[in-house]
């Protein structure tokens, strides 16, 4: 009887001490999750990147049709509100992890997305009125970073 209730506390130990090694493995900050790309193409890393990169397509087709439109890009991100996919709430310049920077002039744009923490799966990017995405790994990313997209 005592064998059997050792060999059940040995084997609730073993299967408990598992259990942790392998959520702390899950959970272990150096561990990526991996990410399914949203559709064929996708050069996103991560499922942040992916939010923050459908932001800025949304803002680069919206100014392409203010400015078909009126002749003239916006000039602030308030403009934008109801061109194209364009809403209200996208205003807002914290979006999941990354802050929107935004330049208007009539001629010409730029907007900036920065990770709230860069890292393997949060790039910096750029792009302006070219319609070009510009992605960064290691600083804040501008014209002269690698090209990830064309809108």
């Amino acid at each position: 009887m005592r064998k059997q209730i050792a060999a059940g506390l040995l084997l609730a130990l073993f299967l408990t001490t598992t259990s942790a090694l392998l959520m702390a493995q899950q959970n272990s900050p150096g561990a990526a999750p991996s990410y399914t790309p949203k559709f064929p193409g996708d050069p996103a890393h991560s499922d942040s990147e992916a939010v923050a990169l459908a932001y800025m397509r949304v803002v680069i087709r919206a100014q392409k049709q203010f400015n078909k439109q009126y002749g003239h890009y916006a000039t602030s991100l308030a403009e934008l509100v109801h061109t194209g996919s364009f809403t209200k709430r996208m205003v807002n310049p914290q979006q999941g992890d990354y802050t929107v920077g935004f330049k208007g002039k009539k001629d010409s744009y730029f907007l900036t997305m920065t990770p709230d923490h860069m890292d393997d799966t949060h790039r910096s990017f750029y792009a302006n009125d070219d319609g070009k995405i510009h992605a960064d790994d290691s600083k804040a990313a501008d014209e002269n970073s690698p090209v990830i997209s064309k809108i």
